[in-house]
């Protein structure tokens, strides 16, 4: 068993887990790393061009083998919003940290979001945010050692960025 002190942030796409783990990790005096530039760099792809490439299923099997193989200590790790379709990966993140899950209600990630296809969010064609977020959800919660949640209406980094490191530190880290 490895050691357990990596913090993992999940959520949905837009809800600030790369801004976030960037002021975490500077917070903390941690490592960051982000889970989609790591997939970026070994597949030499933009996400975006993965999923038309390989389409969902297969970007979802690089997601997670690439995640399942993140080996670090005493970091920050932001993951992507579908990484919690990836078994290994998460099965791995719970073994190398907390994982916390950054809820932001569905009516602001949908203020939030631009283009899916641009954004590089996994979805099948037609799918709403509404629908992504139903999918998700449950999972986040699944997999989710620690719930911060957003207040509804009102992005303020400062504030969550807070919310966060209190619960972690409430936490002991």
């Amino acid at each position: 068993m490895q050691n357990k002190d990596n913090i993992i942030l999940i959520g949905m796409p837009g809800c600030g887990k790369s801004t976030i783990g960037v002021l975490l990790a500077k917070a903390l005096a941690r490592e960051f790393y982000d889970s989609d530039l790591l997939i970026q760099r070994e597949t030499g792809k933009l996400l975006k061009d993965i999923i038309r490439d390989e389409g969902i299923s297969g970007f979802n099997a690089i997601e997670d083998q690439v995640n399942a193989k993140i080996d670090c200590h005493n970091s920050i790790i932001a993951t992507g919003g579908s990484v919690i379709f990836g078994e290994n990966a998460m099965a791995h993140f719970k073994d190398i940290g907390t994982v916390v899950y950054l809820y932001v209600s569905c009516d602001d990630i949908g203020k939030r979001l631009g283009d899916l296809d641009e954004r590089g969010v996994v979805h099948k064609s037609g799918e709403t945010i509404s629908d992504i977020f139903k999918v998700r959800d449950p999972l986040y919660r699944k997999y989710a050692d620690i719930t911060v949640r957003e207040p509804e209406g009102d992005f303020n980094m400062a504030l969550v960025l807070a919310e966060t490191v209190r619960t972690l530190r409430d936490k002991g880290f």
